[in-house]
């Protein structure tokens, strides 16, 4: 559930670095963090699967101001949107990295999720939701007005344009699929058939007679000028607009599933690949689903996020029936820490010296270590006359508590338990409660925060020592590094602070940010917040 205290590093202030790569197992893993991928990851997240997004940060819309045709969110940014989506899903203890997914592939019973920098994820179930690239037709001035004055979509930015200039670039007579919505929308609007498109089409002829001007001529470029847009033709005629229409190629972001042998196969318009999927998004492989714009360009994201909704429910209902068939009901953050723990000792074994300084004042009595890991602290305090409980998700963990307290002669009573369990610690109660670097995540109604703060006694201290998480919010190329925690799915100082703020009968004592101590191993990780609050008698 958590560590102990973390190995010897040399602390250099107010400075990181990269942490070492390292594998990590969830149930789910998703590819893609916008609409579909964050809509599927919640789905999953609140059937009490560990889901773990890993998201570059570059998605279909991002050059797009607003979103439209969401009902609740009409013209909402788009990275607005993400940014609640995330939110939404970390407050369930689901993780959003910031990396990019470079290959899957099967391992055993797992797919095996390779992140750039080297680490990757084991996972259960892979949910692909990494979008598309549009491809522009080869014509100077389109790409750089992409999304905003040079659209493709006339439900996505129609109305924007209502009323004004439009020239419409058609590269093929498919283009001309949108073409009668452009004119109902504004009667300005002018066709260029760009070449190799038959003007005497009958849809091309049809327009002709409603009065849209119909031009061909191939396209040279697209500029500014005089505050407007500028379309200059082969010939050296040009059109004055105030918005572009063209169509686009599409193609599937699938790349990184080529080990698995998924490819994307033609689109049935002939305008690029998708990755084939079914009704349900099951793919070709057993274990693979796919949701969004990398299944079916037409969704916008509205459409996007219901598919990915959807989606996330098809892999639950799988996990559930697997699990059934199997007698099981596994935990995902179990898990992940026993294979964590089955590779020889993690932590060096010594107490935290934050613990160790914040502790020798206080007489001993019972104390809780919450996460206890390898126990290391758990150790430490029986040895100097307390009374221990030593609890974690991971019984590997407590297996190593046990047998290392057995060896120095220590009394340490374990509990195999989930901190976000109902009633994790039996309703006792102790003098002291350690929280040394946790882990456990986020739930909106906050139950592993407020089971930590019932445990401790009237007269009792609350301990809790955290990373500083500051660095891990800074920017970074996903293509380069993937950041393998997110830190806003688990519960952090902030969230005690939230709660003890809420209640008369604590006083705070300590809150600060400190030096890591000497003896710390984790050299990417070099300062800590220190919590210490006493419950009042009476």
């Amino acid at each position: 559930m958590v560590t102990d205290t973390p190995r010897a590093h040399a602390a250099v202030p107010h400075a990181h670095t990269a942490a070492p790569a390292m594998t990590r197992r969830c149930d789910v893993a998703v590819v893609g963090g916008s609409a579909a991928g964050l809509a599927g990851a919640l789905q999953l997240a609140r059937q009490r699967r560990s889901v773990i997004v890993v998201d570059d940060g570059t998605p279909r819309n991002a050059p797009a101001d607003h979103m439209h045709g969401y009902l609740g969110r009409e013209s909402a940014p788009p990275a607005e949107l993400r940014a609640i989506g995330r939110e939404e899903v970390r407050s369930y203890g689901g993780e959003v990295l910031s990396g990019r997914v470079v290959d899957v592939s099967r391992e055993g019973d797992l797919f095996r999720v390779e992140l750039s920098g080297g680490s990757a994820l084991l996972a259960r179930r892979v949910l692909v939701a990494s979008g598309l690239t549009d491809e522009l037709p080869e014509i100077d001035g389109l790409r750089e007005r992409w999304g905003r004055s040079v659209i493709h979509c006339p439900f996505c930015h129609g109305w924007e344009v209502r009323d004004q200039r439009v020239v419409q670039i058609v590269t093929d007579p498919l283009n001309l699929h949108p073409t009668a919505l452009m004119r109902h929308l504004t009667d300005r609007l002018s066709v260029v058939l760009h070449e190799g498109v038959d003007a005497h089409d009958t849809a091309v002829r049809a327009l002709e007679a409603s009065g849209v001007p119909v031009h061909a001529a191939a396209v040279d470029r697209v500029t500014d000028a005089d505050g407007a847009l500028r379309i200059e033709l082969e010939g050296g005629a040009h059109l004055a607009a105030d918005a572009v229409l063209v169509g686009a190629r599409f193609r599937a972001r699938v790349e990184a599933l080529a080990g698995l042998g998924l490819v994307a196969t033609p689109h049935p318009s002939g305008w690029g690949e998708v990755l084939t999927a079914d009704a349900t998004g099951r793919t070709v492989v057993e274990g693979v689903f796919a949701a969004g714009n990398v299944v079916d360009p037409a969704l916008q994201v509205l459409h996007a996020a219901a598919n990915g909704s959807m989606v996330g429910a098809q892999i639950a209902f799988s996990l559930a029936h697997e699990d059934l068939a199997a007698g099981s009901r596994p935990s995902g953050v179990e898990a992940e820490w026993d294979d964590r723990y089955g590779e020889g000792q993690i932590w060096s074994g010594n107490p935290n010296g934050t613990l160790v300084a914040e502790v020798s004042t206080l007489a001993p009595g019972r104390a809780l270590d919450v996460g206890a890991g390898e126990g290391a602290d758990a150790l430490w305090l029986a040895e100097n006359g307390w009374q221990v409980t030593a609890s974690d998700v991971s019984s590997r963990a407590l297996d190593r508590i046990r047998q290392e307290a057995r060896r120095r002669g220590l009394d340490v009573r374990t509990r195999h338990v989930d901190a976000n369990s109902v009633h994790p610690y039996a309703g006792e109660t102790f003098d002291l409660v350690s929280l040394q670097y946790g882990s456990f995540t986020r739930t909106p109604d906050g139950r592993g925060v407020r089971s930590l703060l019932e445990a401790v006694a009237p007269g009792g201290t609350l301990l809790v020592v955290s990373h500083d998480t500051a660095w891990a919010r800074d920017a970074g190329d996903p293509a380069e590094h993937t950041r393998m925690f997110d830190p806003d799915a688990y519960v952090g100082v902030t969230e005690i602070l939230a709660a003890l703020a809420t209640d008369e009968s604590w006083r705070i004592e300590v809150h600060e940010k400190r030096q890591r101590p000497a003896g710390a191993a984790s050299s990417h990780h070099v300062e800590d917040v220190v919590l210490r609050a006493v419950r009042l008698e009476g």
